[in-house]
């Protein structure tokens, strides 16, 4: 099954995925590699850019102080919740396909948004800007690694992959403040669409369809049970953000949420064709791969928020110097992304894993020293960099563990799980820590705490990679690499 003209990876070759491929990039693979990641980076600037820019849209359209939250919350639903449901469509129907119709709706959307008049025609243009991101995402992904075999040519390009998605999110933050600064937060909107016709126009080009021969069934009961638990889940996550962990609407969404996760499970473990078989989901490579995925998530981006508050809240930073100082962050995170192979190929992709998750500990829990002055300035920068590398060395490392040991035509579903832990990482992560900062009434007290809570689980992360991701699981991996 040829993905790209030029690379061919077999997807009949078992569960090691493609055994024959490229040993190097040639200059089609090169440009294969730029479109992919520059709609990659696209997709992670949209998860940040508004985040500065909310109030200002909001006394633009009219919104509401509680119908604010709306913004970011209609998004966030749609992208995590359809996007293991749109990884295996991409399997099944054709990757490149929703790939480009997953792009031409992003940039319809974005287009939309930034001209909306109204709070509902943002709400509406945010809700298909969600459902693009669930698309694109894992349809990208699986045509990334399987453009390349597993071993150095996919690590070098998720490693790459993972830099430019870290880099975006900071980017975001930074080019939110500025464009709503200086132009308009309706930039924030209208940057998407040159990026997604550029792609649009150079992607059918370059890369070929992808599906199998024989179509198999979507499994429907699977798919609609997954999907609603997930949105459950989100929304749960987002209430408790808003009305505190002890508020009884948040409760009762999060365990509807989990009683229709293990409804999906359920439904799995006896369907003929599952939308991700439970063999899948017990892989050793698969399960730990994304809990470490999912921590790596849940606590840098989290963190960006409880720094954000630091510099604003208590040192009294505007939003652009604010976040014109996650610019090392940025730095960080693209070093991290660039020596991630070279790591896993010196150690393993097990120890990749530890070593990021013990720097990102330590860099993390040194902002307990951050004091009420600007001369603590120094330390947050320091930190967040040395942060951003070993977080980036943790995602690298989780991409490729998650997506080791399948076949070609699982790498959608793969990716579509992947991406699902990303973004629920993601959402969740803020409410946790806000809710933790918030229940302290010195903020800077509360920043700390978080701080320390933050820490812990970037702990847990780490040893549940070092205890659970062993024998056979780690040489696979390193057998793969």
């Amino acid at each position: 099954m040829s993905v790209v003209e030029g690379a061919r990876v077999d997807a009949g070759s078992g569960e090691g995925g493609g055994a024959e491929g490229p040993v190097r990039l040639d200059g089609r693979l090169r440009l294969v590699l730029v479109v992919l990641l520059v709609a990659q980076f696209m997709l992670a600037v949209d998860f940040s850019i508004l985040n500065v820019a909310l109030p200002v849209i909001g006394d633009g359209l009219g919104f509401s102080l509680s119908n604010l939250q709306w913004i970011a919350t209609s998004f966030a639903l749609c992208a995590a919740g359809f996007t293991l449901l749109f990884g295996r469509v991409a399997d099944l129907f054709g990757r490149r396909r929703l790939f480009l119709v997953g792009l031409a709706v992003l940039g319809l959307s974005s287009l939309a948004g930034g001209l909306a008049t109204s709070p509902e025609m943002l709400l509406v243009a945010r809700v298909f800007q969600g459902l693009a991101t669930a698309a694109v995402t894992p349809a990208g992904l699986s045509l990334l690694t399987t453009s390349f075999p597993e071993g150095p040519l996919r690590q070098k390009a998720l490693g790459l992959n993972g830099a430019l998605m870290s880099a975006g999110f900071t980017t975001g933050a930074i080019l939110g403040g500025v464009l709503t600064d200086l132009l308009s937060w309706r930039w924030a909107f209208f940057i998407n669409v040159p990026v997604a016709l550029a792609v649009l126009f150079i992607a059918p080009a370059v890369i070929k369809e992808s599906r199998p021969s024989v179509r198999p069934k979507l499994d429907l009961p699977g798919a609609t049970a997954v999907t609603l638990g997930l949105l459950a889940l989100i929304y749960g996550l987002t209430q408790a953000g808003e009305h505190g962990w002890g508020s009884g609407s948040a409760l009762a969404w999060l365990a509807a949420g989990v009683v229709l996760l293990v409804v999906f499970y359920a439904i799995e473990s006896k369907s003929a064709a599952p939308l991700v078989p439970v063999s899948v989901l017990k892989k050793k490579t698969v399960a730990w791969g994304n809990i470490a995925g999912l921590i790596a998530f849940l606590t840098e981006t989290s963190l960006v928020f409880l720094m954000t508050l630091y510099l604003q809240e208590v040192l009294d930073f505007s939003p652009l110097t604010a976040g014109l100082s996650f610019g090392v962050l940025g730095i960080g995170t693209v070093i991290g992304g660039s020596i991630a192979p070279r790591v896993i190929g010196a150690t393993s992709t097990r120890s990749t894993l530890i070593i990021g998750g013990v720097l990102q500990a330590v860099a993390t829990l040194s902002l307990i020293a951050l004091g009420e002055t600007s001369s603590s300035m120094w330390l947050l920068l320091v930190a967040t960099f040395a942060g951003g590398v070993g977080n980036m060395l943790v995602i690298v490392g989780f991409m490729v563990t998650a997506t080791t040991g399948l076949p070609d035509h699982e790498q959608g579903m793969a990716t579509g799980l992947a991406t699902m832990t990303q973004q629920v990482g993601i959402t969740m992560g803020t409410p946790i820590m806000s809710a933790i900062a918030a229940a302290n009434t010195d903020i800077h007290a509360g920043i700390t705490t978080a701080v320390i809570v933050n820490t812990a689980i970037v702990v847990l992360g780490t040893l549940t990679t070092a205890l659970f991701l062993r024998n056979k699981a780690a040489k696979d991996l390193a057998a793969a690499g």
